[in-house]
């Protein structure tokens, strides 16, 4: 979860950029978090104004590169931390009050095209799909989990019907050969039909990238942890990219800015955990000059909420709510 999706790599088009500077107002200053650094697009446009101070965030190594560069001008305003975004309450923010915290949970051009982080179905090489800070690789999972266990993977993080047969034949043909890129775009191939505009591969490399970098708890802790830190009246924006990222970012702005409603026959209870307000319970979508400009941002939602009051302990219904997707996650201890 890393960085806006670019069409190419000349140009870096962070997604829907003129909406997020509309919402968080960086004209009249304060500090600001960019959770997920990338190539720096959110980072940039912020320091164009000159009362910001950015704290960015990305856990691949290889964004150090264009953080040194934005640091070299922007030495004091300006600081970079290669860290995962669910340790956000772990960095140093230097009792900065946090005006606004910004996560886009898409993927850049050169993570995609980077034959050795195996992310794209396009290559033949190893799988490997690990963004930075990982304990295993896709290759790991693949050849060393059980089918039921490839099976629920695919169920619940790609959203995939055919997860039974399709992590069966995977079982089926390491038992000769392991799996890589090729082989497995080959088995997918072999099960499904070709439909619509989506890859055959893309729902099952979603569910791999998904589950090697624990991108369930990491986005869960992260909105937690963020919630924590954020001042008074300060912003959470998330852009997402698909639907099992938009549930839980959905679900805990609704969850901690609305009363609960026990039953339609019964008034309100009123929730004590209201810790934020919301402008819209609706995403703001990229507009038609957007798309035409930056066609993967087709599939961006942004949701954003106004954080209204300090709460200490809020998180353990949200917790519950995706326990399930937790516990499959946790799967990865079998490695």
């Amino acid at each position: 979860m890393n960085a806006t999706i670019l069409p190419n790599s000349e140009k870096h088009y962070p997604v829907l950029l003129k909406e997020i500077l509309s919402i968080i107002s960086p004209q009249n200053g304060g500090t600001f978090i960019d959770c997920t650094f990338g190539q720096g697009g959110y980072s940039k446009e912020l320091l164009k104004f000159k009362t910001t101070n950015i704290i960015a965030i990305d856990r691949d190594s290889q964004c150090k590169n264009v953080a040194q560069k934005i640091k070299q001008f922007h030495k004091d305003r300006f600081t970079f931390f290669n860290k995962k975004f669910s340790e956000i309450d772990k960095i140093e923010i230097k009792k900065s009050k946090v005006k606004a915290i910004i996560f886009d949970l898409g993927y850049s051009y050169t993570q995609i095209k980077d034959p050795g982080k195996g992310l794209s179905f396009e290559y033949k090489g190893k799988l490997n799909m690990r963004l930075g800070i990982n304990n295993f690789s896709a290759d790991d999972m693949l050849n060393k989990l059980s089918q039921k266990d490839l099976e629920l993977i695919f169920k619940y993080f790609g959203e995939d019907k055919d997860s039974k047969i399709i992590s069966k034949r995977i079982v089926d043909h390491r038992l000769k050969n392991n799996i890589n890129t090729k082989t497995l775009v080959n088995i997918i191939n072999s099960v499904k039909k070709k439909s619509g505009r989506l890859h055959n591969a893309t729902k099952i490399f979603q569910a791999i990238r998904i589950f090697v970098n624990k991108e369930i708890s990491e986005l869960i802790y992260g909105l937690i942890n963020s919630a924590k830190i954020l001042d008074i009246n300060g912003i959470l924006l998330v852009v997402s990219f698909h639907s099992l990222e938009d549930k839980i970012v959905k679900y805990f702005f609704r969850s901690l800015s609305e009363d609960k409603k026990i039953s339609r026959y019964y008034p309100e209870e009123k929730n004590q955990n209201k810790l934020f307000e919301l402008d819209s319970k609706k995403p703001i979508l990229p507009s038609h000059e957007e798309i035409i400009t930056n066609r993967p941002s087709r599939s961006a939602k942004l949701r954003y909420a106004i954080k209204k009051k300090n709460i200490t302990k809020f998180e353990q219904d949200f917790i519950k709510r995706f326990s399930k997707l937790l516990e499959i996650e946790n799967l990865s201890e079998k490695l």
